[in-house]
């Protein structure tokens, strides 16, 4: 039983108005209006009533309802972020003046349209970063997917930093140190030079944590590109080409499975288009990336090149040689016979090696690498020096006996 029907059955009972008022803490006047409630209605119109008022001029017109409502279903069918922001730059974009996004995300919790997600740790945790210019840092990775054939395809991504706008995607059967320094060079030749790249620290992008650079840092080092790693295990640094990978697979799924990687570099080509043109981006508050990225001048290289340098120590083997890895190439040094089994430090600056005998300090070869040739040859002629007397045989000038 209410409070309330309890203060009037008192009354009921006998007792004055201002007896049950000072009985419960209550106003004579809110006694006598239970009274005048019970006397028109009973018991049950002296319960609690909902102070919700009649009307609200602030409510959310049903046609606008109707309109997020559609449009959350239509993006999420195409495969397309819809959470309430994205829901409100296109709506913005359409013409609508929408509600605010903390409305339209109570209106699809009202509908049951959000799924529920783990606790995160919270935004304001992270060190955000952001390049000032375009093309002042390339950030690059590459994700996989699989073919109606259940082939797996490799898709790597060249993304700038400044605008998140999609330089490169393209689709190939695997990811190798040729295929990034291909794409990175096509890419230069459409968008300029970027003034640094930023990518994890897998083989294709980087070899110095083995002593040296593979093709694609032999190419930064030659234009004077800046390059930049994230910490191992740590992908937040490449954060920005993370959650675009996971833009992109999500709406893979939408479509039908490509049979061919013909027909997956179509959708890709398809989905650069929409991405770069016409998603509005959260981040770059509801604007495209293209209109980001054509919206001021474009970052330079700094050309701060001093080369690339670094000291190895060997052995020469029993052929005489000692090897070398250039630009992911393979290469044999040729020092000689005679020196089989020293110990010798290599000076390498670019393609200037220095070759010392570690133990006398001999200098055994200053030259300049051709990265065309597998093997270096000394430039000797072979056989013995001019001046080197022969090993057996008859001496110069014998005459045999008659």
């Amino acid at each position: 039983m209410s409070k309330n029907r309890v203060i009037v059955e008192a009354v009921l009972a006998g007792r004055s108005h201002a007896a049950v008022a000072e009985q419960y803490g209550i106003s004579k006047v809110w006694v006598g209006k239970l009274m005048a409630r019970w006397r028109t209605g009973g018991l049950e119109a002296v319960d609690k009533r909902s102070t919700r008022p009649k009307s609200n001029p602030n409510a959310i017109d049903a046609n606008m309802t109707a309109v997020i409502i559609a449009l959350r279903h239509e993006l999420a069918n195409n495969g397309h972020d819809a959470g309430a922001r994205s829901l409100w730059d296109y709506l913005t974009l359409q013409g609508h003046t929408p509600p605010s996004i903390t409305t339209i995300w109570r209106i699809l919790t009202r509908e049951g349209l959000i799924t529920p997600e783990p606790r995160k740790r919270p935004r304001r945790t992270y060190l955000r970063f952001e390049a000032d210019l375009p093309n002042e840092c390339w950030q690059s990775d590459f994700t996989h997917h699989k073919l109606a054939t259940g082939r797996d395809i490799e898709i790597i991504t060249w993304l700038d930093d400044h605008s998140r706008f999609a330089l490169h995607i393209s689709a190939h059967p695997r990811i190798t140190g040729a295929t990034v320094l291909h794409t990175f060079t096509t890419t230069i030749t459409t968008h300029s030079m970027p003034a640094s790249t930023l990518t994890d620290n897998g083989l294709v992008f980087t070899t110095r944590h083995r002593g040296g650079a593979n093709a694609f840092e032999r190419e930064l080092t030659i234009l004077g590109i800046e390059q930049k790693n994230g910490r191992p295990n740590h992908p937040q640094t490449q954060g920005k080409v993370e959650r675009f990978q996971q833009t992109l697979r999500k709406w893979l799924t939408q479509q039908p499975r490509a049979q061919t990687l013909e027909i997956l570099q179509h959708q890709l080509n398809e989905f650069a288009q929409y991405y770069n043109h016409e998603r509005p981006h959260r981040s770059l508050s509801g604007a495209t990336p293209h209109q980001k990225y054509t919206a001021r001048a474009k970052a330079q290289p700094q050309n701060n090149n001093d080369g690339h340098w670094r000291i190895r120590t060997d052995k020469v083997d029993i052929a005489g040689h000692v090897t070398l890895r250039h630009a992911s190439q393979l290469h044999h040094i040729g020092i000689g016979l005679e020196h089989a089994g020293t110990r010798i430090r290599m000076l390498i600056n670019d393609l200037h090696i220095l070759i010392i005998n570690i133990e006398t300090g001999e200098i055994l070869r200053d030259f300049q690498l051709d990265p065309t040739r597998k093997h270096q040859p000394r430039g000797i002629k072979p056989g013995p020096k001019k001046g080197t007397p022969r090993q057996g045989g008859m001496p110069k000038g014998y005459k045999f006996k008659k």
